[in-house]
């Protein structure tokens, strides 16, 4: 029922973890995907041959997101190369164990770079083109740690909570140009960055937290991502759409 034939998107972070699950899925969909990476060449091949095993267009693009520079080059290249960017699925992101008393400044600064500057700069590189295209969607990607903040990792949550208020400036700012900016905010999932902190009793300890009592799979995430990003919800704007087994609820 869902599809995203003849739609381009860009997923950061796209070459692991949720943004593998959200990439895979939007090519099931139809959708030509361009799969932002930083480091590991490997796995964004692997995802892009996977992609293309679909029958879509894909393409990977190695770019940090936390550096202007590299942005502006990576959509440039992608708009020349697909033509258009109709989908921007913001979901790169770091998560580091940080007490506030033994926190560096560098790995403070590294936390905000990625996941607010990163936003914002693909953001203020992708407007632009949706808007001579007079349509878009941007999805962007928080967490319960946004909502609910998360002790000794205050820089993630802080981050977290700036994209919540990143969607909700936006969305109207962009809605006359016919541009939707949603957000999801993903609870415990099983991912990379997620691995350690679920090792031995830990996984326990986490699911005892969550209602449905069991960590979430990635490609549970990516379908409420396929949703945002479909006809299916055209009505929707300025939205945080909460995945986390019950965790966190709020509206």
């Amino acid at each position: 029922m869902i599809s995203l034939k003849n739609k381009t998107a860009l997923i950061t972070g796209g070459s692991r973890g949720l943004g593998k699950a959200i990439v895979l899925l939007f090519a099931r969909a139809g959708c030509d995907v361009i799969i932002n990476y930083r480091n590991d060449d490997n796995s964004a091949v692997k995802v892009r041959e996977e992609a293309e095993g679909f029958g879509v267009r894909a393409k990977e693009y190695k770019a940090d997101i936390a550096k202007k520079s590299e942005v502006d080059a990576m959509i440039e290249a992608a708009v020349k190369e697909f033509g258009r960017i109709d989908i921007l699925v913001n979901n790169a992101g770091i998560w580091e164990h940080n007490p506030i008393d033994e926190m560096t400044e560098e790995r403070l600064k590294d936390t905000i770079n990625i996941n607010v500057l990163g936003s914002f700069y693909t953001a203020m590189a992708v407007v632009p083109h949706m808007k001579r295209q007079k349509s878009g969607n941007i999805i962007n990607i928080s967490s319960t740690a946004g909502q609910r903040g998360e002790a000794f990792h205050s820089p993630y949550a802080a981050s977290k909570s700036a994209v919540i208020g990143l969607t909700k400036s936006l969305a109207p700012e962009l809605a006359a140009y016919n541009i939707r900016v949603n957000c999801v905010a993903p609870g415990w999932f099983e991912t990379d960055m997620s691995h350690d902190a679920l090792l031995g009793d830990g996984r326990a300890r986490v699911a005892a937290q969550i209602p449905l009592g069991r960590v979430g799979d990635p490609d549970e995430l990516a379908g409420p991502v396929l949703f945002l990003a479909s006809d299916l919800s055209t009505f929707m704007t300025g939205e945080i759409l909460n995945v986390n087994g019950g965790a966190v609820l709020c509206g």
